[in-house]
């Protein structure tokens, strides 16, 4: 399957200037949806994972999948003051700005195996922090997996001391 066909450039959003790929032609197809669950969760199957750590919001959506797929279990990775209990923060620039993201980190017992995952990689800038708010917590990064890869804004090289994998990769 393509699933490249089903992702739509959206220009001008969410500023000036930016070129957003939006998936959501892929989640309305039921084909195409179950078919890169299943694509993304044999990029890594081989890995012994405990955990999928994805990161709000749309990386929620296939970091639930894979978990099911995978059978470990999800970890939500929110922006400010959106999780519940107590938490563990990480500020963090990207390319709109700086951010603060948060877990909790009873979520992750030390040393489990996590996959950290998002529906898009860019910059890097996300992945990176949400990688770096894992090991804070005590999480052992196997792998990083991400449905798009926007190969000319360099996100992987951030990445690159773990495995990293993507279904799509755009230039």
């Amino acid at each position: 399957m393509d699933f490249k066909s089903f992702i739509h450039d959206v220009p001008d959003f969410p500023k000036q200037g930016v070129l957003y790929r939006d998936i959501s032609p892929l989640l309305r197809n039921p084909e195409a949806l179950s078919s890169a669950a299943k694509h993304l969760a044999a990029l890594v199957r081989n890995y012994p994972i405990d955990k999928v750590v994805a990161v709000e919001s749309r990386g929620f959506i296939f970091g639930s999948l894979l978990a099911h797929i995978l059978n470990a279990g999800f970890v939500m990775v929110r922006k400010q003051n959106k999780l519940p209990r107590p938490v563990e923060s990480l500020e963090y620039s990207l390319e709109y700005g700086n951010s603060i993201i948060e877990i909790h980190p009873d979520d992750i017992e030390k040393g489990e195996n996590v996959l950290i995952h998002d529906d898009v990689v860019a910059t890097g800038g996300t992945a990176e922090a949400t990688s770096r708010l894992v090991e804070k917590v005590g999480g052992n990064i196997i792998a990083c997996a991400f449905l798009v890869e926007l190969r000319s804004l360099g996100g992987r090289e951030k990445l690159d001391h773990y495995p990293f994998h993507s279904l799509v990769s755009i230039d």
